[in-house]
């Protein structure tokens, strides 16, 4: 697998580059924003992981390049910012999925990993038993959200459409997918509806801030659980 690593930290970009080539990733380091287009065109990833913070040109700025020349490319963005609409900002610029510094290398190779079978339309079908969802356990069966000794009764759309979410994670899901899948149709009356019961499962996961359902305006939504 061939990956384009973008990252002006020489320290930080040897560890890691080394690292993944030790499990035999073939890497590409670039280290200045400038250099990253010329290079993507030449190498040919199969996935790009790009810091945000880069001399000449950014990270954000980047992934919308890469986005409009590849519409598939996986996109994993690296970063020190910790504010929600800096994580927004990433997926708003064609990112895939991020991992916040420092990071362990088992923590980036899971995600690189998650991401090339996405990219490949795998997605990661909910279990028929309990599936971790941060500090919470989704048991779609049974219609139940679970927090330490706490239950919740889902109704059958919350538990579709945590369903859905958990499925695509790190993946934009389009609001007229959900719709469709979980109501059958797309009208106003129905859009609203969601929307309804989106903030529901986000009041339901609030006990754990890592846990996020992050819209997309005009979009859809993005469901990341670091």
């Amino acid at each position: 697998m061939k990956i384009l690593y973008v990252e002006d930290e020489p320290f930080l970009g040897k560890i890691v580059k080394e690292s993944l080539e030790s499990r035999d990733f073939e890497v590409l380091m670039v280290d200045d924003g400038n250099e990253v287009i010329h290079n993507f065109e030449q190498f040919q990833p199969d996935l790009c992981v790009l810091d945000v913070m880069l001399p000449n040109k950014d990270g954000y700025t980047l992934g919308k390049e890469i986005r409009q020349l590849n519409a598939s490319m996986p996109i994993l963005f690296l970063t020190a910012k910790t504010q929600t609409e800096d994580v927004l900002k990433g997926f708003q610029s064609g990112g895939n999925d991020y991992i916040r510094k420092p990071f362990s290398m088992e923590e980036l190779i899971v995600r690189i990993q998650n991401l090339v079978q996405l990219a490949h339309g795998k997605t990661m079908p909910v279990a028929n038993g309990a599936t971790a969802i941060g500090r919470y356990e989704f048991l779609p069966q049974k219609y139940e959200l679970r927090h330490g000794e706490q239950v919740r009764k889902l109704s059958y759309r919350e538990t579709e459409l945590l369903k859905i979410l958990v499925e695509h994670r790190n993946l934009t899901v389009s609001r007229k997918d959900m719709l469709m899948k979980v109501w059958g149709d797309d009208s106003f009356f129905n859009s609203r509806n969601l929307d309804v019961y989106i903030t529901r499962l986000r009041d339901y996961l609030r006990e754990d801030v890592r846990v996020q359902i992050i819209t997309l305006k005009g979009v859809g939504y993005q469901f990341i659980v670091d």
